[in-house]
């Protein structure tokens, strides 16, 4: 009893802390514990419950350890032990356990199961808390903290249906740096990658909570606007389209930073996300066509 309680967990703590190999040592100590508990079964003479008991607890911990298939290599330690120890001591069958010998066992089954419950939720938590971190990063642009290009398109087609269902408006801003290759040629990559940045910060602190900031790619940026007209929604973008304006970066003062913006309300003929955006930018160039620094909505782009 004391070598199997007291010595053995110290010596299999002591191996596994200082070995180089603490997982393979760890494994083999594991292994060691159902050859220990499959020999106290028979100088338990083979009593009903507290065998099981202990023979169910100890395979549990190999299942929980999540190590692959060590329940099923501890078998033939935890088996064997129990053969090897029957035919040396050829102990009495005493099936039955007594009120003494179920009060004993009680402690063991209660604090193992309530010590398990708890190591599984622990582990149920940090499952669900790093998902949920997936999920953000999967959905976030890690440049500019934007949404990403897939996460934003969803939620501009839930806003497309939305407007066929029930008419609730919405508007589409494309927003592009204006001469951003020539930013990157003449003050290089890493210039241009704070540029990107910075009017991904500017554009996140100007739009409303509830409109929905994207990366669309390269130098060119999204925003829906829910529940907005276009007459409510230009204002919103004058404000992005001034803010890089006033932009100034500390490596380099003397760059100047312009956005041309395209705009594009929700309308009956755009069936789906593809052709509102096909209009937003269709906008955008035309913003870019007429001298850039402006916001050009629909209409205004379809004139000669």
């Amino acid at each position: 009893m004391v070598a199997s309680c007291l010595l053995w967990p110290q010596l299999a703590y002591a191996m596994a802390r200082w070995s180089q190999d603490s997982y393979g040592v760890e494994k083999r100590n594991l292994l060691i514990d159902s050859a220990i508990a499959g020999m106290w079964v028979p100088l338990l003479h083979f009593n009903l419950l507290p065998s099981v008991v202990l023979v169910t607890v100890t395979t549990f911990d190999k299942l929980s350890s999540g190590m692959r298939r060590l329940w099923l290599a501890s078998l033939p330690g935890l088996f064997g032990a129990a053969a090897l120890v029957t035919l040396l001591l050829r102990p009495p069958l005493q099936l039955e356990s007594s009120l003494l010998v179920v009060i004993c066992t009680l402690p063991l089954l209660v604090v193992h199961t309530l010590s398990s419950s708890i190591a599984s939720y622990r582990l149920i938590r940090t499952v669900s808390r790093q998902n949920k971190m997936l999920e953000l990063l999967r959905r976030t642009d890690a440049q500019t903290g934007l949404f990403a290009r897939e996460h934003w398109q969803t939620q501009a087609d839930a806003a497309l249906q939305r407007f066929h269902a029930t008419a609730q408006p919405a508007c589409l801003l494309m927003i592009d740096v204006d001469h951003f290759k020539s930013i990157n040629d003449s003050f290089g990559h890493l210039a241009g990658d704070q540029v990107i940045a910075q009017v991904g910060e500017l554009i996140r602190n100007t739009v409303r909570a509830e409109d929905c900031a994207g990366r669309f790619g390269g130098d060119e940026f999204a925003v829906l606007c829910q529940n907005l007209v276009i007459a409510d929604a230009s204002p919103i973008a004058e404000r992005i389209r001034a803010q890089p304006l006033t932009l100034r970066l500390p490596d380099h003062p003397t760059l100047r930073l312009s956005s041309s913006i395209g705009l594009a309300a929700a309308k009956p003929g755009y069936t789906n996300l593809q052709a509102w955006m096909a209009a937003a930018d269709a906008a955008l160039y035309a913003a870019k066509q007429q001298g850039r620094n402006q916001v050009v909505n629909v209409p205004l782009a379809a004139l000669p």
